[in-house]
């Protein structure tokens, strides 16, 4: 293995693949002092203010000149807002569709409404933290001894959180946490749905039966803590209520379905300097190979792809799309403002630690997750994804925050790349991890389904690590179980995007 990696004919800095002592020779310069693994290498003189580049594209401003060789990270690099002036869709490079009759297929649920899940899950969903209580000891009742005589249920999931009252009742954050429940109330990994409220709250589950129509069904049932007496009875009666839907919901089978009803959510984190040179850039391969197959693959976290929007707004179908995007990183550097942050507030110390520097930097790589093809839709947090193709939708950076939203918005498999590491698992989705590089893959490797980092290894090459990752998506939706599910993730991390006042 080479000790750098050049990403750009035009970048002025290389990264070491492995950790360098001053005095190697790397491109035509010597290092100057000590380069870990991951970190950038000045390939030339950098005055004080000149940008620098990588993936071919600015980073940031010198702090301070920068001789060749010198190590470049958060002692000499400085983060510089974006301007830049955006253009739609002059990056589009047409998918080449796979024919209907020759699409791939993975063994998945086909509910009765049309959709098809990857799982087969019963919810206890929450419409307030009041409930959370009632909504876990229901779930808690169906333990593995419980559910063995319905082997076609994966589990009794509750899905609770800290909000839902002591917020406006109209506005963003109202109308967001509204789309959450929606969005899991009709979940295609979903057989049957409780929703279970306090009575009293702002997020009234009424609101929401009227709002989106929602009926009443052997499937779907809601019930208020006031309303039926106390938290002793509503636990009673939520068990009563699983009770009656456990058979109806161990009838569903699988059975093969194309790869077009595949939503997967384009996720990453504990991002390192290698996460937009391995495992990203593969996972954009596969979510052209699955838009390919008339499939959707939705990237998010708006604040992470900061500096890169330009990009994805070239791939846009329509300016509208474009435009749209660009409203939404707009409304961040607003919200961050106003709220007295910065959009560089990003990265972590963890990925400062794996090497990445400003927020530039780490979005270029993040965005890289969606691949090539055009850019056909962008939505606003948990809002139904209805376009084929790659797609965006708006979200915080915080992964359990964003993961909740792609899946309110329908996503049925997650693919999460990680460099630091992460014990991060969803449900009802299920989560791959990917991991970017060997060491950690090595070290993590009860937590980790794929390692990308054989692309510097191994010599693997992007395509092959992108149909691997792609024919493990196929997998996972038939059913294969994911590191994060074997290890029983995904009951505390959901965690729907708070946005407003708490009063």
């Amino acid at each position: 293995m080479e000790p750098f990696v050049r990403l750009d004919p035009s970048d002025n800095v290389v990264t070491a693949t492995r950790a360098l002592e001053a005095g190697v020779q790397v491109e035509g310069v010597t290092t100057t002092g000590l380069i870990p693994s991951g970190h950038k290498i000045a390939t030339r003189a950098i005055a004080k203010g000149e940008p620098v580049r990588k993936y071919a594209q600015l980073i940031g401003l010198a702090h301070e000149d920068i001789a060749p060789g010198d190590h470049v990270h958060t002692q000499n690099l400085d983060f510089i807002g974006t301007d830049v002036e955006y253009e739609f869709g002059t990056d589009q490079r047409p998918v080449e569709m796979v024919a209907e009759d020759k699409r791939d297929t993975f063994m998945g649920y086909r509910r009765a409404n049309g959709s098809v899940g990857t799982r087969n899950y019963i919810a206890i969903v929450t419409s307030v933290n009041c409930s959370a209580t009632a909504a876990r000891r229901i779930a808690d009742h169906f333990t593995p001894e419980v559910l063995a005589d319905y082997p076609n249920v994966d589990g009794v999931c509750a899905f609770v959180h800290g909000t839902g009252c002591g917020m406006a009742g109209d506005g963003e954050g109202f109308e967001a946490l509204q789309r959450v429940m929606w969005g899991y109330a009709r979940h295609p990994n979903h057989a049957g749905v409780l929703m279970v409220g306090l009575g009293c709250e702002m997020n009234q589950i009424d609101w929401l039966l009227e709002a989106y129509g929602l009926k009443q069904s052997d499937t779907f049932q809601v019930m208020n803590i006031q309303g039926v007496a106390g938290l002793r009875k509503t636990i009673e009666m939520g068990i009563k209520k699983v009770e009656a839907m456990l058979p109806l919901a161990n009838e569903a089978k699988r059975e093969p379905c194309p790869a077009s009803e595949l939503k997967v959510a384009l996720q990453c984190g504990g991002s390192d300097a290698w996460s937009g040179i391995t495992a990203n850039p593969a996972l954009g391969y596969a979510c052209d190979l699955l838009a390919a197959q008339g499939g959707t693959g939705v990237l998010a976290e708006t604040p992470e792809i900061y500096g890169a929007e330009h990009l994805l707004t070239r791939r846009s179908v329509t300016p509208a799309v474009g435009e749209k995007l660009v409203g939404l990183v707009k409304w961040w550097e607003d919200y961050t403002a106003r709220n007295k942050g910065s959009m560089d507030n990003n990265p972590s110390p963890g990925n400062k630690k794996g090497g990445l520097t400003t927020i530039l930097e780490k979005s270029l790589g993040a965005a890289a997750k969606g691949g090539t093809s055009p850019l056909a839709g962008v939505y606003k947090y948990a809002e139904p994804v209805t376009a084929s193709g790659f797609t965006f939708m708006d979200s915080p950076g915080y992964d359990p925050a964003s993961v909740t939203g792609q899946i309110a918005g329908g996503c049925n498999v997650v693919v999460f790349t990680t460099g630091r590491g992460s014990a991060f698992g969803s449900k009802p989705a299920p989560t791959i991890k990917v991991a970017t590089n060997t060491e950690m893959y090595g070290r993590m490797i009860e937590d980790m389904d794929i390692n990308a980092g054989a692309m510097l290894t191994e010599g693997q090459s992007l395509e092959q690590k992108g149909r691997e990752i792609y024919e493990k998506i196929l997998a996972v939706a038939s059913g294969e179980v994911t590191k994060s599910e074997g290890q029983g993730l995904g009951d505390y991390e959901f965690v729907p995007w708070q946005i407003g006042a708490v009063m």
